[in-house]
């Protein structure tokens, strides 16, 4: 049997644009994807905080230290710029497996500047 745990989590993330006319995806701050260990092309969950939306969608790199969080695509539509967010990954693991302490990020108001809690 396997089971499902949070990996990491981007936690109050902003969003800094929202873009319609791309085909899909969220692209994020390459440097936010190293701290928190999430891959590009990986799923994702996304979870607003201002909206109450949840989507998922997969994962571009963006600009390394711009802070960039933008959703692309139909999904467009479920956020606004400046909205906060919470970026879920999931791992799965078998059964008998100890599940992985999840990695949560926070970062300032710019997404910049990011720090891995200690839980």
């Amino acid at each position: 049997m396997q089971r499902c745990f949070l990996g990491s989590k981007l936690h109050r993330m902003v969003i800094t644009e929202a873009d319609l006319d791309y085909v899909g995806s969220i692209t994020i701050d390459g440097e936010l994807l190293d701290i928190s260990g999430i891959l590009p092309g990986e799923r994702v969950q996304v979870a607003d905080l201002s909206t109450g939306s949840r989507f998922e969608t997969y994962v571009l790199e963006g600009s390394r230290g711009s802070g960039m969080i933008c959703i692309n695509g139909a999904a467009a539509r479920l956020v606004n710029p400046g909205d906060r967010v919470i970026i879920l990954q999931y791992v799965w693991v078998n059964g008998d497996e100890t599940p992985p302490k999840p990695r949560v990020v926070v970062a300032d108001d710019e997404n910049l500047n990011p720090e891995l809690l200690d839980l």
